[in-house]
């Protein structure tokens, strides 16, 4: 069971898009697959319709419930979903060892599912050090912008202490730009600087891009996936090119190994 994390503390680059896609894309090929939504703002389990009156992912973070027991089962996929709970998270898990909360709670679906999916809170608290501490490798989705930039320099410092002090064997997997439009000058710049900041971080910049695409926002509004609602759409291609990417990873990994 790998488990990915989606993550950027800037809002508004496609985190819970990125998950959604990446998951229903995993799915497509036949993978086992868990969505667990972090984020209090809920978009994941809003686009899988989700119950949100059932248990959720603060259930199983205070330890209310264990983490099969919240898995709900939608036409989409299996995910745990989210709570506005989830905002008051870093006032109400403050007990020792609460970096772990969730990959403890993981651990005994071991061998149950193949990928697990975490879409992430735009913020860098106890929501997203617990995502970083559970999983195997983090996607950072960004934008061709100079704010991305700083923030994904931000964000290594953070992914630096959890692999110091909770999970040394965490990869970045590499950063997925969002929302790209190669005709822009600035953002064709911006891009190659990301490149050369990834290889800094000893990661790298997908080869896909995912193009702004009207798609995105249509399936949004009609709680769907990108593969269901539009099969032939730019942001499908890229994202189908994405999953191929983790897939090859994965198994050079395995092959290194």
């Amino acid at each position: 069971m790998k488990t990915i994390a989606v993550i950027n503390q800037k809002g508004g680059v496609g985190k819970s898009t990125t998950s959604l896609s990446i998951g229903a894309g995993l799915i497509l090929k036949r993978y086992n697959v868990l969505f667990i939504d972090l984020d209090a703002q809920g978009n994941l389990s809003h686009t899988m319709v989700a119950n949100d009156t059932g248990l959720s992912s603060m259930d199983i973070m205070v330890g209310n419930t264990t983490a099969e027991e919240a898995i709900q089962h939608t036409e989409q996929g299996n995910i745990i979903a989210s709570s506005p709970a989830l905002a008051g998270a870093d006032t109400t898990i403050t007990a020792t060892g609460k970096e772990y909360r969730l990959k403890e709670a993981l651990s005994f679906l071991t061998g149950k599912y193949d990928y697990v999916i975490i879409d992430t809170p735009p913020a860098l608290g106890i929501l997203t050090i617990n995502a970083l501490t559970a999983c195997h490798g983090c996607i950072i989705p960004a934008q061709a912008d100079i704010y991305s930039l700083q923030g994904i320099s931000r964000l290594y410092g953070t992914i630096q202490t959890v692999r110091r002090y909770c999970n040394p064997s965490l990869q970045v997997m590499g950063i997925l730009l969002t929302r790209y439009n190669g005709r822009a000058v600035i953002g064709r710049e911006v891009a190659e600087t990301i490149e050369q900041t990834a290889k800094q971080f000893n990661t790298k910049l997908y080869k896909t891009k995912i193009r702004e695409c009207t798609a995105i926002k249509e399936s949004q509004a009609v709680k769907s996936n990108i593969f269901a609602y539009a099969p032939k759409s730019n942001a499908t291609a890229d994202y189908s090119a994405l999953v191929e990417e983790i897939l090859k990873g994965d198994q050079d990994d395995d092959n290194k190994r």
